[in-house]
Protein backbone atom coordinates (compact mmCIF):
# COMPACT_ATOMS: atom_id res chain seq x y z
CA UNK A 1 0.00 0.00 0.00
CA UNK A 2 1.08 3.37 -0.70
CA UNK A 3 0.50 5.39 2.38
CA UNK A 4 0.88 8.74 0.40
CA UNK A 5 -1.17 8.42 -2.71
CA UNK A 6 -2.38 11.75 -3.22
CA UNK A 7 -5.79 10.33 -3.17
CA UNK A 8 -4.94 9.06 0.35
CA UNK A 9 -4.37 12.13 2.40
CA UNK A 10 -6.25 16.09 2.53
CA UNK A 11 -3.85 17.13 4.05
CA UNK A 12 0.05 16.74 5.12
CA UNK A 13 1.45 18.03 8.78
CA UNK A 14 4.87 17.96 10.39
CA UNK A 15 4.73 18.73 14.32
CA UNK A 16 7.67 19.94 16.23
CA UNK A 17 6.10 19.32 19.52
CA UNK A 18 7.57 20.49 23.36
CA UNK A 19 6.20 20.66 26.89
CA UNK A 20 3.93 23.44 26.86
CA UNK A 21 2.85 23.89 22.98
CA UNK A 22 3.04 22.56 19.90
CA UNK A 23 4.51 23.73 16.67
CA UNK A 24 3.05 23.04 13.32
CA UNK A 25 3.14 23.51 9.67
CA UNK A 26 0.68 22.02 6.82
CA UNK A 27 0.55 21.60 3.20
CA UNK A 28 -2.95 20.36 1.31
CA UNK A 29 -2.89 17.56 -1.25
CA UNK A 30 -1.93 18.89 -4.56
CA UNK A 31 -0.87 22.03 -3.40
CA UNK A 32 2.43 24.10 -2.43
CA UNK A 33 1.46 26.62 0.38
CA UNK A 34 2.20 26.05 3.67
CA UNK A 35 0.68 27.21 6.91
CA UNK A 36 2.78 27.57 10.31
CA UNK A 37 0.68 27.73 13.69
CA UNK A 38 0.82 26.34 17.45
CA UNK A 39 -1.35 25.06 19.82
CA UNK A 40 -1.60 24.11 23.13
CA UNK A 41 -0.38 21.04 24.99
CA UNK A 42 -3.16 20.59 27.35
CA UNK A 43 -6.15 17.62 25.93
CA UNK A 44 -8.99 20.31 25.40
CA UNK A 45 -6.73 22.00 23.14
CA UNK A 46 -5.48 19.42 21.46
CA UNK A 47 -8.65 18.32 20.66
CA UNK A 48 -10.28 21.45 19.65
CA UNK A 49 -6.93 21.66 17.14
CA UNK A 50 -8.00 17.84 15.79
CA UNK A 51 -11.29 18.82 15.08
CA UNK A 52 -10.84 22.02 13.36
CA UNK A 53 -8.49 20.43 11.32
CA UNK A 54 -11.25 17.36 10.77
CA UNK A 55 -13.95 20.09 9.78
CA UNK A 56 -12.05 22.43 7.15
CA UNK A 57 -10.46 19.44 5.27
CA UNK A 58 -12.43 16.20 6.01
CA UNK A 59 -10.49 13.44 5.11
CA UNK A 60 -7.57 11.78 6.29
CA UNK A 61 -4.81 13.62 7.70
CA UNK A 62 -1.04 12.63 7.87
CA UNK A 63 1.33 13.56 10.60
CA UNK A 64 4.84 13.64 10.78
CA UNK A 65 6.11 13.70 14.62
CA UNK A 66 9.48 12.68 15.96
CA UNK A 67 7.38 10.54 18.50
CA UNK A 68 5.88 7.04 19.11
CA UNK A 69 4.66 7.31 22.26
CA UNK A 70 3.65 10.21 24.91
CA UNK A 71 0.65 12.28 25.89
CA UNK A 72 0.62 13.96 22.39
CA UNK A 73 0.55 10.38 20.60
CA UNK A 74 -1.91 9.34 22.84
CA UNK A 75 -4.45 12.01 22.27
CA UNK A 76 -3.80 11.70 18.32
CA UNK A 77 -4.82 8.17 18.57
CA UNK A 78 -8.14 8.54 19.54
CA UNK A 79 -8.89 9.85 15.64
CA UNK A 80 -8.66 7.45 12.84
CA UNK A 81 -9.00 9.74 10.55
CA UNK A 82 -5.32 10.53 11.67
CA UNK A 83 -2.18 8.38 10.29
CA UNK A 84 0.70 9.45 12.52
CA UNK A 85 4.28 8.39 11.20
CA UNK A 86 7.30 8.69 13.34
CA UNK A 87 10.24 10.28 12.42
CA UNK A 88 13.70 9.88 13.91
CA UNK A 89 14.64 12.63 15.91
CA UNK A 90 18.72 12.05 14.89
CA UNK A 91 17.01 12.01 10.72
CA UNK A 92 15.31 15.10 11.78
CA UNK A 93 18.13 16.29 12.75
CA UNK A 94 20.25 15.46 10.67
CA UNK A 95 18.54 17.24 7.74
CA UNK A 96 17.85 20.56 9.74
CA UNK A 97 21.90 20.41 9.62
CA UNK A 98 22.02 19.88 5.73
CA UNK A 99 20.14 23.21 5.92
CA UNK A 100 21.95 24.76 8.43
CA UNK A 101 25.38 24.41 8.75
CA UNK A 102 25.15 26.58 11.86
CA UNK A 103 23.03 24.10 13.37
CA UNK A 104 21.01 26.86 14.52
CA UNK A 105 17.56 25.09 16.27
CA UNK A 106 13.90 27.14 15.28
CA UNK A 107 10.88 25.16 15.86
CA UNK A 108 8.61 26.22 13.29
CA UNK A 109 11.59 25.13 10.68
CA UNK A 110 11.99 22.11 12.51
CA UNK A 111 7.80 21.57 11.97
CA UNK A 112 8.47 22.34 8.28
CA UNK A 113 11.16 20.43 7.76
CA UNK A 114 9.40 17.71 9.30
CA UNK A 115 6.78 17.95 6.60
CA UNK A 116 9.38 18.34 3.95
CA UNK A 117 10.43 14.65 5.00
CA UNK A 118 7.12 13.20 4.98
CA UNK A 119 6.54 14.59 1.46
CA UNK A 120 10.05 13.91 0.09
CA UNK A 121 10.74 10.82 1.32
CA UNK A 122 7.62 8.68 1.85
CA UNK A 123 9.37 5.26 1.33
CA UNK A 124 11.66 5.59 4.45
CA UNK A 125 8.36 6.29 6.60
CA UNK A 126 6.03 3.80 7.68
CA UNK A 127 2.48 5.01 10.10
CA UNK A 128 2.55 3.97 14.04
CA UNK A 129 0.12 0.63 14.08
CA UNK A 130 -0.92 0.54 17.14
CA UNK A 131 -0.92 -3.26 18.68
CA UNK A 132 -3.31 -4.74 20.54
CA UNK A 133 -4.31 -2.71 24.09
CA UNK A 134 -3.15 -5.94 25.95
CA UNK A 135 0.49 -5.67 24.44
CA UNK A 136 0.78 -2.02 24.60
CA UNK A 137 -0.15 -2.42 28.74
CA UNK A 138 2.41 -5.29 28.68
CA UNK A 139 5.16 -3.26 27.04
CA UNK A 140 4.40 -0.11 29.49
CA UNK A 141 4.33 -2.57 32.39
CA UNK A 142 7.97 -3.96 31.36
CA UNK A 143 9.42 -0.79 30.83
CA UNK A 144 8.52 0.73 34.17
CA UNK A 145 9.45 -2.44 35.95
CA UNK A 146 12.85 -1.68 33.98
CA UNK A 147 13.10 2.03 35.16
CA UNK A 148 12.08 0.62 38.99
CA UNK A 149 15.09 -1.78 38.85
CA UNK A 150 17.38 1.20 37.56
CA UNK A 151 16.30 2.99 40.46
CA UNK A 152 17.08 0.20 43.16
CA UNK A 153 20.57 -0.13 41.58
CA UNK A 154 21.33 3.72 41.80
CA UNK A 155 19.71 3.44 45.49
CA UNK A 156 22.18 0.00 46.26
CA UNK A 157 24.93 1.83 45.08
CA UNK A 158 24.27 4.79 47.01
CA UNK A 159 24.01 2.85 50.19
CA UNK A 160 27.13 0.52 49.55
CA UNK A 161 29.37 3.63 49.45
CA UNK A 162 27.63 5.19 52.36
CA UNK A 163 28.10 2.05 54.70
CA UNK A 164 31.51 2.07 53.58
CA UNK A 165 32.56 5.35 55.49
CA UNK A 166 31.46 4.21 59.02
CA UNK A 167 30.20 0.23 59.06
CA UNK A 168 31.79 -1.16 55.85
CA UNK A 169 32.09 -5.01 57.89
CA UNK A 170 27.97 -5.59 57.16
CA UNK A 171 28.29 -5.44 53.19
CA UNK A 172 30.89 -8.61 53.91
CA UNK A 173 28.35 -10.35 55.71
CA UNK A 174 25.64 -10.27 52.66
CA UNK A 175 26.30 -11.60 49.66
CA UNK A 176 23.04 -9.13 48.36
CA UNK A 177 22.53 -5.83 49.03
CA UNK A 178 19.09 -5.32 47.53
CA UNK A 179 17.38 -7.35 49.37
CA UNK A 180 14.62 -7.40 52.37
CA UNK A 181 16.58 -9.22 54.41
CA UNK A 182 19.77 -6.84 54.04
CA UNK A 183 17.36 -3.46 54.66
CA UNK A 184 15.67 -5.35 57.47
CA UNK A 185 18.86 -5.96 59.43
CA UNK A 186 20.24 -2.30 58.66
CA UNK A 187 17.46 -0.90 60.11
CA UNK A 188 17.67 -2.83 63.04
CA UNK A 189 21.09 -2.74 63.45
CA UNK A 190 22.36 0.22 61.62
CA UNK A 191 25.79 0.32 63.06
CA UNK A 192 28.34 -2.24 64.12
CA UNK A 193 28.40 -1.26 67.99
CA UNK A 194 24.00 -2.13 67.90
CA UNK A 195 24.89 -5.35 65.83
CA UNK A 196 27.47 -6.93 68.40
CA UNK A 197 25.53 -5.97 71.00
CA UNK A 198 22.68 -7.95 70.09
CA UNK A 199 22.09 -11.53 71.54
CA UNK A 200 23.14 -14.42 69.75
CA UNK A 201 19.35 -16.05 70.37
CA UNK A 202 18.31 -12.53 68.68
CA UNK A 203 20.01 -13.08 66.16
CA UNK A 204 19.21 -16.53 64.92
CA UNK A 205 15.45 -15.75 65.37
CA UNK A 206 16.24 -12.94 62.78
CA UNK A 207 17.79 -14.81 60.08
CA UNK A 208 15.41 -17.70 60.80
CA UNK A 209 12.38 -15.24 59.96
CA UNK A 210 13.66 -14.04 56.88
CA UNK A 211 14.10 -17.64 55.46
CA UNK A 212 17.75 -17.52 55.58
CA UNK A 213 18.16 -20.70 57.85
CA UNK A 214 21.28 -22.10 56.46
CA UNK A 215 23.40 -23.10 60.07
CA UNK A 216 26.76 -22.72 58.64
CA UNK A 217 25.82 -19.55 57.34
CA UNK A 218 24.23 -18.27 60.64
CA UNK A 219 27.09 -19.36 62.30
CA UNK A 220 29.76 -17.52 60.12
CA UNK A 221 27.85 -13.99 60.41
CA UNK A 222 27.83 -14.48 64.21
CA UNK A 223 31.41 -15.38 64.30
CA UNK A 224 32.33 -12.23 61.70
CA UNK A 225 29.81 -9.72 63.58
CA UNK A 226 32.13 -10.70 66.98
CA UNK A 227 35.32 -10.38 65.33
CA UNK A 228 34.52 -6.80 63.92
CA UNK A 229 36.49 -3.98 64.47
CA UNK A 230 35.30 -0.76 64.25
CA UNK A 231 36.09 1.68 61.02
CA UNK A 232 35.68 4.87 63.42
CA UNK A 233 34.33 5.92 66.23
CA UNK A 234 34.05 9.48 65.45
CA UNK A 235 30.11 10.55 65.74
CA UNK A 236 30.62 13.68 63.19
CA UNK A 237 31.17 10.89 60.32
CA UNK A 238 28.81 8.09 61.48
CA UNK A 239 26.07 10.23 62.32
CA UNK A 240 25.35 11.76 59.48
CA UNK A 241 25.87 8.47 56.92
CA UNK A 242 24.00 6.51 59.80
CA UNK A 243 20.32 8.75 58.74
CA UNK A 244 21.60 9.36 55.28
CA UNK A 245 21.93 4.65 55.17
CA UNK A 246 18.42 4.95 56.97
CA UNK A 247 16.76 6.91 54.47
CA UNK A 248 18.54 4.94 51.55
CA UNK A 249 17.14 1.78 52.97
CA UNK A 250 13.61 3.03 53.03
CA UNK A 251 13.66 3.90 49.14
CA UNK A 252 15.39 0.31 48.41
CA UNK A 253 12.19 -1.01 50.47
CA UNK A 254 9.86 0.97 48.38
CA UNK A 255 11.50 0.46 44.86
CA UNK A 256 11.23 -3.51 46.08
CA UNK A 257 7.54 -3.59 46.87
CA UNK A 258 7.13 -1.49 43.94
CA UNK A 259 8.95 -4.38 41.82
CA UNK A 260 6.93 -6.52 42.88
CA UNK A 261 3.49 -5.05 42.12
CA UNK A 262 4.33 -4.59 38.91
CA UNK A 263 5.44 -8.40 39.08
CA UNK A 264 2.23 -9.54 39.84
CA UNK A 265 0.56 -7.17 37.60
CA UNK A 266 2.72 -8.73 34.23
CA UNK A 267 2.28 -12.13 35.88
CA UNK A 268 -1.47 -11.74 35.06
CA UNK A 269 -1.24 -9.85 31.73
CA UNK A 270 1.84 -11.87 30.02
CA UNK A 271 -0.01 -15.52 29.99
CA UNK A 272 -3.21 -13.96 28.48
CA UNK A 273 -1.26 -12.87 25.51
CA UNK A 274 -1.50 -15.65 22.43
CA UNK A 275 2.38 -16.23 21.95
CA UNK A 276 3.28 -15.77 25.68
CA UNK A 277 4.07 -19.63 25.50
CA UNK A 278 6.21 -19.39 22.55
CA UNK A 279 8.80 -17.18 24.67
CA UNK A 280 8.03 -18.62 28.10
CA UNK A 281 9.55 -22.25 26.84
CA UNK A 282 12.99 -20.21 25.95
CA UNK A 283 16.05 -21.37 27.89
CA UNK A 284 16.63 -18.48 30.49
CA UNK A 285 13.68 -16.67 29.91
CA UNK A 286 11.58 -17.29 33.33
CA UNK A 287 8.99 -14.69 34.42
CA UNK A 288 11.00 -11.66 33.62
CA UNK A 289 12.60 -11.92 30.54
CA UNK A 290 9.61 -13.77 28.94
CA UNK A 291 7.41 -11.48 28.49
CA UNK A 292 9.93 -8.44 27.84
CA UNK A 293 10.78 -10.83 25.00
CA UNK A 294 7.31 -11.29 23.88
CA UNK A 295 6.93 -7.08 24.02
CA UNK A 296 9.85 -7.04 22.11
CA UNK A 297 8.85 -8.79 18.79
CA UNK A 298 4.99 -7.72 19.18
CA UNK A 299 2.21 -9.23 17.92
CA UNK A 300 2.53 -7.34 14.47
CA UNK A 301 4.70 -9.98 12.24
CA UNK A 302 4.63 -7.62 8.97
CA UNK A 303 6.94 -5.17 10.70
CA UNK A 304 9.71 -6.77 9.92
CA UNK A 305 9.98 -8.95 6.34
CA UNK A 306 13.49 -10.97 7.76
CA UNK A 307 15.33 -11.40 10.69
CA UNK A 308 18.23 -9.30 9.38
CA UNK A 309 15.70 -6.16 9.85
CA UNK A 310 14.96 -6.82 13.18
CA UNK A 311 18.84 -7.49 14.18
CA UNK A 312 19.31 -4.04 12.85
CA UNK A 313 16.18 -2.75 14.25
CA UNK A 314 16.69 -3.90 17.91
CA UNK A 315 20.25 -2.61 17.28
CA UNK A 316 21.85 -5.75 17.89
CA UNK A 317 23.66 -5.97 14.22
CA UNK A 318 26.50 -3.75 13.98
CA UNK A 319 27.50 -1.21 12.09
CA UNK A 320 30.50 -1.06 9.41
CA UNK A 321 31.28 2.17 8.16
CA UNK A 322 34.01 2.90 5.32
CA UNK A 323 36.43 5.76 4.15
CA UNK A 324 38.37 5.40 1.34
CA UNK A 325 40.46 2.42 2.10
CA UNK A 326 39.71 2.27 5.81
CA UNK A 327 36.47 0.88 7.59
CA UNK A 328 35.80 -0.26 11.17
CA UNK A 329 32.69 -1.95 13.42
CA UNK A 330 31.00 -0.13 15.79
CA UNK A 331 27.78 -0.31 18.63
CA UNK A 332 24.63 1.00 16.86
CA UNK A 333 23.67 4.07 18.48
CA UNK A 334 20.03 4.62 17.08
CA UNK A 335 17.98 2.33 18.08
CA UNK A 336 15.26 1.15 20.86
CA UNK A 337 17.98 0.68 24.07
CA UNK A 338 15.09 -1.20 25.82
CA UNK A 339 14.30 -3.83 23.05
CA UNK A 340 18.61 -4.26 22.44
CA UNK A 341 19.41 -4.28 26.15
CA UNK A 342 16.08 -6.84 26.19
CA UNK A 343 17.96 -9.56 23.79
CA UNK A 344 21.40 -9.25 25.37
CA UNK A 345 20.28 -9.39 28.56
CA UNK A 346 18.33 -12.62 27.52
CA UNK A 347 21.29 -13.66 25.67
CA UNK A 348 23.40 -13.64 28.84
CA UNK A 349 20.93 -16.07 30.74
CA UNK A 350 21.47 -18.94 27.82
CA UNK A 351 25.09 -19.36 28.25
CA UNK A 352 24.69 -22.15 30.86
CA UNK A 353 20.90 -22.77 30.14
CA UNK A 354 21.60 -23.99 26.13
CA UNK A 355 24.23 -26.65 25.25
CA UNK A 356 25.09 -24.83 21.85
CA UNK A 357 24.84 -21.51 23.46
CA UNK A 358 27.42 -21.80 26.19
CA UNK A 359 29.56 -23.13 23.51
CA UNK A 360 29.49 -20.58 20.80
CA UNK A 361 30.27 -17.75 23.93
CA UNK A 362 33.03 -19.96 25.11
CA UNK A 363 34.36 -20.04 21.57
CA UNK A 364 33.98 -15.93 20.99
CA UNK A 365 35.67 -15.23 24.60
CA UNK A 366 38.73 -17.85 23.59
CA UNK A 367 39.01 -15.38 20.39
CA UNK A 368 39.74 -12.25 22.81
CA UNK A 369 35.70 -10.96 23.05
CA UNK A 370 34.98 -8.86 26.35
CA UNK A 371 32.12 -10.82 27.71
CA UNK A 372 29.74 -7.95 26.24
CA UNK A 373 30.74 -8.91 23.09
CA UNK A 374 30.98 -12.08 23.44
CA UNK A 375 27.15 -12.05 24.18
CA UNK A 376 25.99 -9.31 22.15
CA UNK A 377 27.26 -11.70 19.39
CA UNK A 378 25.39 -14.97 20.73
CA UNK A 379 22.33 -12.55 20.62
CA UNK A 380 23.05 -11.59 17.10
CA UNK A 381 22.79 -15.47 16.42
CA UNK A 382 19.93 -16.14 18.71
CA UNK A 383 17.51 -13.67 16.96
CA UNK A 384 17.80 -15.55 13.88
CA UNK A 385 16.15 -18.73 15.76
CA UNK A 386 13.85 -16.98 17.35
CA UNK A 387 12.54 -14.70 14.57
CA UNK A 388 12.05 -18.12 12.51
CA UNK A 389 10.14 -19.19 15.72
CA UNK A 390 7.96 -16.38 15.64
CA UNK A 391 7.12 -16.17 11.92
CA UNK A 392 6.04 -19.83 12.14
CA UNK A 393 4.54 -19.87 15.38
CA UNK A 394 6.52 -23.47 16.72
CA UNK A 395 8.27 -23.06 19.99
CA UNK A 396 11.62 -23.33 19.87
CA UNK A 397 13.19 -27.15 20.46
CA UNK A 398 16.86 -27.13 21.79
CA UNK A 399 16.93 -31.17 20.86
CA UNK A 400 15.83 -30.47 17.12
CA UNK A 401 18.33 -27.25 16.73
CA UNK A 402 21.13 -29.18 18.28
CA UNK A 403 20.10 -31.97 15.64
CA UNK A 404 20.58 -29.80 12.90
CA UNK A 405 23.72 -28.54 13.86
CA UNK A 406 25.26 -32.21 14.14
CA UNK A 407 23.30 -32.35 10.28
CA UNK A 408 25.06 -29.30 9.13
CA UNK A 409 28.88 -31.12 10.55
CA UNK A 410 29.02 -27.86 12.69
CA UNK A 411 30.74 -28.19 16.12
CA UNK A 412 28.50 -26.25 18.14
CA UNK A 413 26.20 -29.65 17.66
CA UNK A 414 28.03 -31.45 19.73
CA UNK A 415 29.00 -28.79 23.03
CA UNK A 416 28.23 -29.60 26.30
CA UNK A 417 27.04 -27.12 28.56
CA UNK A 418 27.70 -26.19 31.91
CA UNK A 419 25.97 -27.17 34.73
CA UNK A 420 23.54 -24.11 35.50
Amino acid sequence: MNHFDEACFAVYIGIDWADAKHDFCLQEAGGNQREFGVFSSQAANIDEWVSNLHRRYGGKIAIGLELTKGPLVYALQKYDFLVLFPINPATLAKYRQAFKPSRAKDDPTDAELALDLLLRHPERFKPIEPQSPAMRALLSFVERRRELIGDKTRFTNRLTNTLKQYYPQVLEWFDHHDTILFCDFITRWPTLEKAQGARPATLDRFFKQHNARRASVIDARMAAINAARPLTRDVAIIAPHLLETLVLIEQIKVALKAIERFDDAIARLAPTLPDFELFAALPGAGPTLAPRLLVAFGEQRERFASAKELQQYSGVAPVTERSGKKSWVHWRWQCPTFVRQTFVEWAGQTINKSDWAGSYYRQQRAKGSSYQAAVRALAFKWLRILFRCWQSRVPYDEARYMAKLRQKGSALGNSTAPAA
